[in-house]
């Protein structure tokens, strides 16, 4: 069983829905530990409900980012974590983070990267005027957002979207697909080769999608 960490700072629905896949036996892992930077975060009363061990760690008590780091690596380690996932932690991890789990830490994006990196990216895609959007999950690395991408689901944009309804649909696919990419790693079938990640026995339709759709280009006038 995979040991994970998770670090957390709000809402924790995608949390929730990596200890839903644990239950229900669709992930073969236990999460070890919860880290907040937040104590108000809702996600440590989910953390609570299912007896989940948690710790809180805010910024103001230590002198900068990476004595923070420091802590939160050694409580990770205490507790014989062998992934940890980001799901909507609102800090950016130091290289001294980051270079304490190789490849072994994952964030979910609400966008399709390398699109629209950083925050509320949402709009972003809206606004750009976007035909898909959807979310990542990669791995992290010393940059923003530019970790190798292990799945991404897409989702066509609609002419009603706003960034609120956008945003609604993307979290749904957000929990569907954070869980699968953590069993990936599970099962020992990823291997990554330069920015590049391949899900060892994966099949993927080469068939393409359109928004606007294909057909109605094709119905001709009237």
């Amino acid at each position: 069983m995979l040991n994970l960490g998770v670090l957390v700072s709000g809402n924790g629905t995608n949390l929730q829905s990596i200890i839903d896949s644990i239950e229900s036996g669709s992930l073969a892992a236990g999460i070890r530990v919860v880290i907040s930077n937040r104590p108000d975060a809702y996600a440590l009363e989910r953390a609570k409900r299912h007896a989940i061990p948690f710790r809180i760690i805010t910024n103001g008590e230590f002198p900068s980012r990476e004595a923070f780091d420091a802590e939160a690596v050694r409580v990770l380690r205490e507790a014989r974590v062998e992934l940890v996932l980001l799901a909507g932690f609102m800090r950016i991890l130091s290289p001294l983070f980051i270079r304490a789990f190789p490849l072994r830490i994952m964030n979910i994006h609400p966008s399709l990267l390398p699109a629209f990196r950083g925050l509320d990216v949402q709009r972003k895609a809206v606004e750009y005027g976007a035909k898909f959007s959807g979310c990542t999950v990669h791995f992290v690395d010393e940059g923003l957002d530019t970790g190798p991408i292990i799945i991404q689901a897409a989702l066509p944009l609609l002419d009603t979207d706003t960034a609120e309804s956008l945003s609604r649909r993307i979290l749904e696919e957000e929990h569907r697909i954070y869980p699968q990419a953590v069993q990936l790693f599970a099962e020992g079938r990823i291997r990554v080769e330069g920015r590049r990640v391949f899900v060892r026995d994966s099949a993927a339709s080469g068939d393409s999608i359109e928004n606007p759709a294909a057909e109605i280009f094709n119905k001709g006038p009237g």
